[in-house]
């Protein structure tokens, strides 16, 4: 499953000292399709909580696998502009 999402500053972790981003928007978006095209993609926007403070794409991916009942290798991140 191919998820696009777009960043928004989030804070300075206290635990790590590094950046964290929340995320904006969320979409499926279906494979095969241009970066800039967003017919056929799906706003998911609401299942998730968008005032959470991820430290890496990574967590974003697992994340992702859990709230959709997905394995990791199954999810697939783009970050959008």
């Amino acid at each position: 499953m191919l998820f696009e999402y777009t960043r928004r500053c989030g804070v300075r972790s206290p635990v790590t000292d590094a950046a964290t981003f929340k995320v904006a928007r969320l979409r499926e978006a279906p494979f095969g399709l241009c970066s800039d095209s967003k017919t056929n993609s799906v706003d998911l926007t609401d299942l998730i909580d968008s005032s959470y403070n991820y430290h890496s794409p990574r967590e974003l991916r697992w994340h992702l696998a859990e709230r959709f009942g997905l394995a990791p290798s199954a999810v697939a991140l783009r970050e959008s502009a």
